[in-house]
């Protein structure tokens, strides 16, 4: 009898990208690798969805509508073209209404895309049953997915091979329509014992012929295992990528997986030699991209403290980004006690995000101080239901600090009725904004919100890592006593994050563009404030917007500015009455811990 033949999908183009660089990769540099792929045989293709939507509006400057039109076209017309949803919140953080679920299918189908991965975070069938009818009534294949996760040791109540069953059963039960069914287990945490024993039972209980995945990463170091695992047990189909994206927070590479499978039952039935020549030219195509350290490793923590891979880099790289990454330790170990006490979600976006995002303050701010937004309005319901009730003290820390009640009522129907969300709404941000309305425009804006409206006005700015940036930074200069991280490149400097133009005089030293005040002799704006209060920033982020003007009159709990730091909104407050006499900052501008924004006279 002949080997079995392994289907495979490469996620190199899309999770790869997540994986590895936060999904900052602009189109036109990894096209050439597509191409290369399609040459050698390599049809399936994770093409987009997931966090490189969002990413290429909010960090690349780029349409991601654009981008599915040139994977496709790079691609040729039988590729299969592949993306992720995430059930009802579609390829956004925030879960959303009915007609957005609807237009994200028709969109996707229009922009070249022929099946979806539905998966939710919190295995919520409900979550799954509008959506990947969406996809199914669109045409489209559905590849319907039951999140996997291994707890961290000590911890029971889900994530077992019969929890998983239970979650086939009901989306059975349910009849929603799928092509085929994937187990997802983005952190790659899950042994390859339950990985079998899951996959072994499952094939069991669907109908016969149904084409069964699986993927993992191998973040934990055990992913060959793991594939070997549910290879044994009978799926038909897994993710592999290629190389410089692969292993480490990515997924096996496909060369890996071709070893790994010699001289066994099954085979992947490839060209190995051309899959080779298709690395060789993706490596060319990233050279220029700073591939992160701790991209390349195993992460021996991340059993005990589940971190997707797709969200493992673009996490470190935030906090590299804003001079925190010395505390990354710390916030890992946190999130084990966010995971224990927030109803064991499956730790995938968006709710690892919630799970990072909630470490991430407990560590900041003391222990539970402060609840995460995203973290709090899941344990109150309104993502969906979690697989075990989520700790009662949380919940009531929750209500406290968020103002809100804990719901059992379906997260789509509750958007159906809020006038913030929907066509309707979106519509109404890109009127006031004086964006064309399209069907396109008008999805952007109900995923990205004022992120995608900056992108739509031409607002955006590229921020894309590359090795020469990198090896750059570090840099500090001294002006008056306050420190400056500043990057030199060509005509522009970077400084504390902000890009300035540039320019040399002839016998003069280097100055800044006379409309920023930015010179080597300049002081810095914070240091000619006249008020006796000084406003500063309780946490390093950026500054993404000023309420108020100087010489405005505020009074105490007034809301004076907003800064992000993964991915979160934090509001500034005013400490008093006053006037504001100076504001020390812009919006965009990267700030530390401390940094003055502004300063109120009494």
């Amino acid at each position: 009898m002949g080997k079995k033949r392994i289907e495979f999908m490469v996620t190199a183009f899309r999770d790869g990208f997540q994986s590895v660089y936060g999904g900052r990769v602009l189109t036109r540099d990894f096209i050439p690798a597509v191409e290369a792929a399609a040459e050698a045989g390599l049809p399936h293709l994770e093409a987009g969805g997931g966090a490189r939507f969002q990413s290429l509006y909010f960090y690349c400057n780029e349409d991601a509508f654009d981008m599915m039109d040139a994977v496709r076209e790079a691609a040729g017309p039988r590729a299969d073209l592949q993306t992720l949803a995430r059930g009802i919140n579609v390829v956004g953080l925030e879960s959303q209404s009915s007609d957005i679920i609807r237009l994200h299918t028709r969109l996707f189908k229009k922009h070249g895309i022929t099946t979806i991965r539905n998966f939710d975070a919190l295995n919520d069938v409900d979550n799954l049953d509008f959506s990947g009818r969406c996809i199914v009534e669109e045409g489209l294949k559905h590849e319907i997915c039951i999140s996997l996760m291994g707890l961290p040791p000590g911890l029971t109540g889900a994530h077992t091979p019969e929890f998983y069953m239970k979650v086939l059963r009901e989306i059975l039960d349910a009849e929603i329509p799928f092509h085929s069914l994937c187990f997802k287990d983005a952190s790659g945490t899950t042994s390859p014992r339950n990985v079998h024993e899951t996959v072994r039972q499952a094939r069991a209980m669907l109908p016969a012929g149904t084409p069964l995945r699986f993927h993992t990463h191998e973040t934990a170091g055990t992913s060959i295992a793991s594939y070997l695992a549910a290879i044994e047990g009978g799926a038909d189909a897994i993710d592999l990528s290629l190389a410089p994206v692969s292993g480490g927070t990515c997924q096996p590479d496909v060369v890996a997986m071709w070893q790994a499978l010699r001289d066994s039952d099954y085979t992947l039935d490839v060209d190995i030699n051309k899959v080779r020549g298709v690395e060789r030219v993706f490596k060319d195509c990233m050279k220029e991209y700073f591939l992160p350290p701790e991209a390349r490793r195993v992460e021996p923590v991340i059993p005990f403290s589940p971190m997707p891979g797709g969200a493992f880099t673009a996490n470190t790289q935030m906090m590299r980004d804003n001079d925190v990454l010395d505390r990354f330790p710390e916030v890992i170990t946190a999130m084990e006690e966010v995971v224990a006490r927030g109803g064991f979600g499956t730790s995938v976006t968006p709710v690892s995000q919630f799970y990072f995002q909630q470490a991430f303050d407990n560590v900041m701010f003391g222990p539970w101080k402060k609840i995460a937004e995203g973290y709090g309005r899941m344990v109150l319901g309104y993502f969906g239901r979690t697989p075990v009730p989520p700790d009662p003290e949380i919940v009531k820390l929750a209500v406290e600090q968020l103002g809100l009640d804990p719901t059992e009522r379906s997260p789509r129907l509750i958007n159906d009725e809020d006038p913030r969300k929907g066509v309707g709404a979106a519509e109404k941000m890109l009127g006031e904004a004086g964006v064309p309305v399209t069907e396109e425009n008008i999805f952007i804006a109900a995923t990205c919100g004022g992120k995608g409206i900056a992108f739509l006005k031409g607002e955006a700015v590229e921020n894309i890592r590359r090795v020469k940036t990198e090896k750059d930074r570090g840099y500090t200069v001294t002006v008056d006593g306050d420190a400056y991280s500043v990057t030199l490149d060509g005509d522009t400097a970077l400084v504390n994050g902000r890009q300035y133009s540039i320019g040399i005089k002839e016998g003069a030293e280097r100055t800044g563009n006379p409309d920023t005040g930015l010179s080597s002799r300049a002081k810095p704006a914070h240091s000619s404030g006249t008020g006796a209060i000084s406003v500063p920033s309780p946490i390093p982020g950026i500054i993404i917007k000023i309420n108020v003007e100087k010489g405005d009159s505020v009074i105490y709990g007034e809301i004076l500015a907003i800064v992000e730091v993964m991915k979160m909104e934090t509001e500034i407050k005013s400490p008093a009455n006053g006037i504001v006499s100076s504001i020390d900052v812009s919006r965009g501008d990267h700030l530390s811990t401390g940094q003055i924004i502004m300063r109120l006279s009494e």
